[in-house]
């Protein structure tokens, strides 16, 4: 592993160029890798795999995404399978499935964990709250974790533009004594920049906390409080939107990706730059408060249960959409809608 300066902190990584993936293919060359579940990140993973010349099969029930694996180029009886049969010839299972779907489907993949194989997850959450799940794995099989920081759609684009995305990756149970290198050729092998190592729970946690926080929920808060208090003050959607959104989303966050904040801050006007340093520290004092609430309910596994009970309920999905779409029909959104057509590029 390499040793790499962190805002002056030292942490181990590894990198393509110590674990290349030829690497990879050898220590996983007598393996089966089947993706359980080809939602979010079954076919990012499942691709990059494939793509990278690992044997790989699908396991996914009949339905939309059955569907949308065969378009993707896996074939029935060959490469893609039902659950069970898919977890039977598998020695790597990759479970894939949401959060929810896990609880349910649990009772068939374990039937097939016989000794010796690797359980897999992109996900801290089954394990952690494994009070709350039932998902307890057998002693005799390794418990893996590999997972993108972002999402499938992210991992599978970067991977096509000869890109990577960086990874975490942890070793929950060693029963084989090669989990740790199965891990890191899997990281590997699905496509990661880099990857570094954390824990199950660390990872549930930050996870958790960054979906919440200023990923999703608190970025569409923060928007859409200055949207409206722009509105309100008789600003037009369009100037609103732009200066609220457009700006930050096309021109900003590429310039703080490439080089930090100081460089973005360095590329803009004086006048911008003073505003931002006598700012950041109120925003700072008014939302930590909230972040704390919002870690604090992670590690207690209120945000776990909340999440189980929600998403087990079977008319989830109904409601998950009414939510979704009550958004994408904010103004805000929808001055967004009409502005994305605008760029230059779509007219």
């Amino acid at each position: 592993m390499a040793e790499m300066n962190f805002g002056g902190v030292t942490e181990n990584v590894v990198t393509r160029e110590e674990f290349p993936l030829e690497k990879a293919r050898e220590v996983l060359k007598d393996e089966v890798i089947a993706v359980i579940g080809y939602g979010v990140q079954g076919p990012g993973q499942g691709l990059n795999l494939r793509d990278n010349g690992f044997n790989v099969i699908v396991g996914q029930r009949p339905g939309k995404t059955y569907e949308k694996a065969i378009a993707d180029g896996w074939v029935p009886g060959k490469t893609l399978f039902g659950i069970e049969e898919a977890c039977e010839k598998a020695t790597i299972i990759q479970v894939l499935l949401s959060d929810a779907a896990q609880i349910e489907v649990w009772p068939t993949i374990k039937k097939y964990l016989t000794a010796g194989k690797a359980l897999y997850f992109s996900h801290g959450f089954a394990i952690t709250y494994k009070e709350r799940t039932n998902i307890v794995p057998p002693a005799d099989v390794d418990v893996i974790l590999v997972a993108p920081k972002g999402s499938g759609t992210s991992l599978r684009r970067m991977f096509l533009q000869g890109r990577g995305l960086n990874s975490s990756f942890a070793v929950f149970q060693d029963a084989t004594g090669h989990a740790r290198e199965r891990a890191i050729a899997l990281g590997i092998g699905v496509g990661s920049g880099y990857l570094f190592e954390t824990t199950f729970k660390r990872e549930v946690y930050s996870d958790l906390t960054g979906e919440r926080g200023s990923l999703m929920g608190a970025i569409q808060g923060l928007l859409l409080a200055q949207y409206e208090v722009l509105r309100e003050n008789g600003h037009s959607p369009s100037e609103a939107f732009n200066e609220t959104v457009e700006e930050l989303t096309q021109s900003l966050m590429p310039l703080f990706a490439e080089n930090g904040m100081d460089w973005m801050y360095a590329n803009c006007s004086t006048t911008a730059q003073r505003g931002a340093l006598d700012w950041m520290g109120p925003f700072h004092d008014a939302t930590k408060p909230v972040f704390e609430k919002l870690y604090a309910e992670v590690a207690c596994g209120n945000e776990a249960q909340r999440s189980i009970d929600t998403n087990s309920k079977p008319d989830y999905r109904e409601g998950l959409e009414k939510e979704l779409e009550a958004l994408r029909e904010s103004e805000m959104w929808r001055a967004g809608a009409v502005v994305r057509k605008l760029r230059p590029e779509n007219s």
